[in-house]
């Protein structure tokens, strides 16, 4: 199978790399990702600048752009006379749960794919810094999500969104398919000085509520399962629409 590999964490981490060198060893796997770090890009495409690619290896090249920018040099640049069956967006240092997903580059990255017709998924790691990090968990279920999508039709617009605890193999119960849940952060805009009395600022916040009912990916992660949830670049609320279509 072709695989190609992007990511929001650049090329030099940990979730990436070794995945690589995890699937070659019965896939032929190409590499397109950022040259550096751009968690919560989003889907944004580098329009008002030129982009800089750069081969590291044979069949792995990195971009100075978004994870988006590498997905399509990838798709209608690099590989278009040799096109990937599949490609995976991951794996993130870190998990994409509820809204998260709107902002994350590593989505993003799977969707632009999907919307260029090549089937995607994404798959993080739910780890946090300063905790010892289990990517082989994510590899192994990556394999997983490998057979399950080959076994499924996609349609053209959806994408698999999964998240992996950060626990051990044998600490893992299984899969779960599950729906988004949902959680609010407190936004606050933290202002500093610089030493030329120049002012700069941070974003910043802290939790306020999740919604972790059961069957969503948060319930999932907490009780120890991966959490599968397919999600769609459509974002039409149908249901509104069909009541605005009876005004007048």
């Amino acid at each position: 199978m072709k695989i190609l590999l992007t990511n929001d964490d650049g090329f030099f981490s940990e979730g990436i790399s070794k995945l690589k060198e995890y699937l070659s060893k019965n896939n032929e796997v190409f590499v397109v990702t950022t040259d550096r770090n751009r968690s919560s890009s989003s889907h944004s495409l580098t329009l008002h600048r030129p982009l800089r690619l750069r081969r590291v290896q044979q069949n792995v090249h990195v971009i100075d752009g978004t994870p988006a920018d590498s997905v399509l040099m990838a798709i209608r640049y690099l590989y278009k006379d040799n096109l990937p069956d599949l490609v995976i967006a991951g794996v993130n240092d870190g998990a994409n749960l509820g809204e998260d997903v709107i902002y994350s580059g590593t989505v993003a990255a799977a969707f632009e794919a999907r919307l260029l017709g090549i089937k995607s998924f994404a798959i993080s790691l739910a780890c946090i810094d300063d905790e010892p990090k289990y990517f082989d968990s994510a590899f192994f279920y990556a394999e997983k999500v490998i057979k399950i999508i080959k076994s499924i039709d996609l349609n053209g617009n959806t994408i698999l969104n999964v998240n992996v605890p950060n626990k051990p193999l044998d600490q893992i119960k299984g899969i779960k398919f599950t729906k988004q849940g949902s959680r609010v952060y407190q936004e606050n805009i933290i202002k500093r000085q610089d030493p030329r009395k120049n002012s700069y600022f941070w974003i910043g916040g802290h939790l306020i509520k999740t919604n972790n009912s059961e069957n969503t990916d948060f319930w999932a992660l907490e009780n120890n399962y991966v959490s599968i949830t397919p999600i769609k670049a459509d974002l039409t609320n149908y249901a509104l629409l069909e009541k605005l279509m009876q005004i007048n």
